[in-house]
Formats: C-alpha cells, structure tokens, sequence
C-alpha cells in the first residue's frame, strides 16, 4: 500500500493518474474484515456460551449454520438490490444492521432465558447473514468497476484474504474480551464499530466517475484496462454514462442463463468446496483446539492466528501471482486456474494433523492448508472477469449463494460427526477431500473463463 497519494493531492496533475482505487480497495477490506470477524464472533464465545448454556454438539452445529441459511436465501434479492440501487447505499445499510444484530447477540442470557437461548441465538446468527447478504456481490461489484482487468485478481485477492486478516487480529482481540472481560463483551464491541465502518463507507466511497478525488488520468486507465467505470449507482447517484440497464420483467430469463452456463456451474461448485474450508475456520477450528487439543479459549484464540496469517500471506501472493501471469502473456484462463488448482492441492494437508499429536505440528499444516486455500481463493476475481456487465451483482449473488451453501452443510455435518464418533478425525477429512472437489470442478468443468454476453429477449 505504499504507492497511496493522500487522496486530496489527487488535483495536482492531470498527467499524472491519481491512486483512489487503492483507497476504495483498502476501505472494501477493512469492512471485509470486520464482516468477517462478525461472523466468526460465534467461534470464539462458543465455548463459553456452551458451558453457560449446555449447547451440545448438534446444537452447535445448528447455531453456526444459522448465518447461512439465510444469507443464501438472501443472495438474489441482494444482487437485485445492488444492480438497481448501487453499491454505495446498500453496502452502508448492510453494515449497519448486521452491526446492530451482532450487537443484540450480547444481549442473550440478560433478556431471554438460558431455556430460550438457542432460538434466541439462531435467530441472531440468521439476521446477521441476511444482513450481510449483499457485502461481496457489493465488493466484486465495486473491484470490477475500479479496476482493470490486469489488476483485478489481485485487488480480489486483497479483499478476500480480509477473512484471515480478520482471524489474525480479531480472533486474538475477541478471545482475550472472553477470558478477561467475558463474552458478552465480543458483541458490543463489534457492534459499535461496525455502525462506525457505515458511516465511513458513506463518506469515502462513491463510482469512479463520481469521485471527486478521482482525476482523467486514473479514469482513463481504469477504463482502458477493462474497468466498468460507467457503471453508476441509481437515483442521486447515478452517472451520466451508464452501462445498459438490465430491462424490466427479465430478471428470470437473465438468471437461467447464469444457472445454465457451464463454465459458471464449475465457478460455483468450486467455490462451494472452498467455502467448506473457510466456514470450518470461521465456526469448528477454534473449538477443535479448545475440545481435541485441549488448549485453553485464550492460547486458541492466538493459535488461530497463525494459520490465519498464511493464509493472508496466500490470498495476497494468489492474486499477485495471476496477475503477473497474465502480464507475462499467459491467458486469463491459465492465469486464474494455475493459482486455484496448486492452492487446493496444497489445502489436503490439513488431513495429516489426523496422525499428530504435537500442538505445532497440528498448527503447522493447518497454516500450511489455509496458506494454499488463500492461494486458490480467486473465486471473485473470475467472477469479476466473467459477469455480464450488466448483472454484475446479479452474478455475484449466484456465485456467492452456492458458495456459501457451504456455510450450511459445513457445521451441521460437523456437528454429526462429533456426536457420532465423538472425534474431529473424520470432520477434518470431509474438509480436505473437499479441495480436491474444486481442483477437480476447475480442471473438468469449467473451461475457457471470459466474459459471458448475455442474449436478449
């Protein structure tokens, strides 16, 4: 991030591209990685709230499945949202309410019953994942109209990898609000910022051609490179040049057209394999170190750090790689699945900590897996090479919808195989077969990744 120009120095040249994409990149991560510790709140009170409660392992997985049952219903619905009011607006309301609900989730046990607890819970986690919803449709949304084609996988990359940043500073944070100040804590204090983070979002994010830190030249480069800078928000917010607006009445004959395509059904079963190892991060791995390795709420808190700063590290290199792949000459379908495919391969050594019993050895190939998930994680960079421009957040709600099916299947199947076998063994061998399936579903499947064009009625 060092290349930033203080956003005001922007009017000094017009010669001279200004750097504001940078700054809407960083805006769109930090408000990821917030997102993305609201969502792992659960993970690291768990615990906790499961002495308090007595959650049984079941319960659990119910609980955690919970975000997304309805932020895969909600999918769609957000898409249409973010075609037809833009971004800007429904980003900003998506994080003030999943804030506030996240927030509520403080309250349970001082307005309901220890009796009511779990529907009190479930309810939470679902209005927080129906909340958060639109955020990345609204990010892949946001990247494809700031930047170039030859910049995107990585500008992707960066915000996708916010999910480990966020295990890697919040987890941590959250862990220590538990053991010192006690769970409640967690969601007061997410809460509050994340109505802080709506605002922000207000002030500083606008489309490129709205920007008033924008200058000619980044415009310009934006738009050579491939960039919908023209694609404006509705009402007050709306640019002067727009890209055709999806016709009314046709949204159902766009969607099969996004449901039937090849290329894109490999996209989103791939994805949906990558998510099984993300929502095992984001909901069992905390407990699995808390309840298989004996490790206290605080000492896990900082061991989920670890994996979660490789896999940092991997998401940036991901995007760095492909984009440089395709500078090199490659073609933008080599240059994306080369990343995908060598990533998930390197994801199936989580399966190994099955045959260890050294702590460091257990977080050392789960850092190693999740370094090779970030590297495979472009899933959101082929969607912002592939959507039609017309139905960018359309799209990306498909995508993100299979996706995160995985966020349902995930916890629940789990949560079975702990009361069943009452062992983490066989839960960490459906994670790792699962990045096989996207190896496989990126290799078999989809083909040639371009942009589709849609037909028209």
């Amino acid at each position: 991030m060092s290349a930033l120009n203080p956003p005001m120095a922007t009017a000094a040249s017009a010669a001279t591209p200004s750097r504001m994409r940078y700054w809407i990149l960083l805006m769109i991560f930090i408000v990821t990685t917030v997102n993305y510790a609201d969502r792992a709140t659960l993970s690291v009170t768990g615990p906790a709230m499961r002495e308090e409660f007595g959650f049984d392992a079941i319960q659990m997985g119910y609980i955690f499945s919970a975000f997304s049952w309805a932020y895969v219903m909600a999918q769609i619905p957000g898409g249409w949202l973010l075609d037809r009011f833009g971004a800007r607006r429904v980003y900003a309301a998506s994080i003030f309410l999943w804030s506030a609900f996240t927030l509520l989730q403080g309250t349970i046990g001082v307005w309901s019953s220890a009796a009511t607890a779990v529907a009190t819970l479930f309810a939470l986690r679902f209005m927080v994942g129906l909340a958060e919803s639109p955020a990345f449709p609204a990010n892949a949304k946001v990247v494809a109209s700031w930047f170039p084609t030859q910049e995107r996988g990585r500008a992707s990359a960066i915000f996708n990898s916010a999910q480990y940043f966020a295990a890697m500073v919040f987890t941590p944070l959250m862990a220590a609000l538990t053991h010192w100040m006690g769970w409640h804590h967690v969601y007061l204090w997410m809460g509050v910022l994340g109505f802080a983070l709506a605002l922000l979002w207000l002030r500083l994010v606008h489309s490129p051609v709205k920007h008033p830190w924008v200058n000619k030249a980044e415009l310009a480069h934006i738009e050579a490179g491939g960039g919908l800078v023209h694609m404006g928000e509705q009402g007050n917010e709306a640019s002067t040049v727009q890209v055709a607006a999806l016709p009314k009445g046709q949204t159902g004959f766009y969607l099969k057209q996004l449901l039937t395509n090849r290329m894109l059904l490999g996209v989103y079963l791939g994805q949906f394999s990558v998510n099984v190892l993300t929502y095992f991060f984001l909901t069992w791995f905390p407990v699995y170190l808390v309840q298989s390795r004996h490790m206290t709420i605080l000492k896990a808190g900082f061991m989920v750090s670890l994996p979660a700063m490789c896999g940092f590290i991997g998401g940036v290199q991901g995007g760095y790689i492909s984009d440089r792949m395709i500078k090199s000459g490659y073609s933008l379908t080599v240059a994306r699945k080369v990343p995908i495919v060598c990533g998930m391969l390197l994801s199936t050594s989580m399966i190994i900590c099955n045959y260890v019993d050294s702590e460091w050895l257990v977080i050392g190939f789960m850092a190693l897996a999740f370094f090779g998930k970030g590297v495979g994680s472009l899933g959101w960079a082929v969607v912002a090479d592939t959507a039609p421009k017309e139905v960018i957040g359309l799209a990306g709600s498909i995508f993100n919808m299979f996706g995160n099916i995985a966020g349902i299947v995930t916890p629940i199947v789990i949560g079975y195989i702990l009361a069943t076998t009452g062992s983490f063994n066989g839960a960490l061998l459906f994670v790792g077969l699962n990045a096989l399936v996207t190896v496989l579903s990126y290799l078999v499947i989809v083909k040639d990744i371009k942009r589709i064009e849609l037909k028209h009625i």
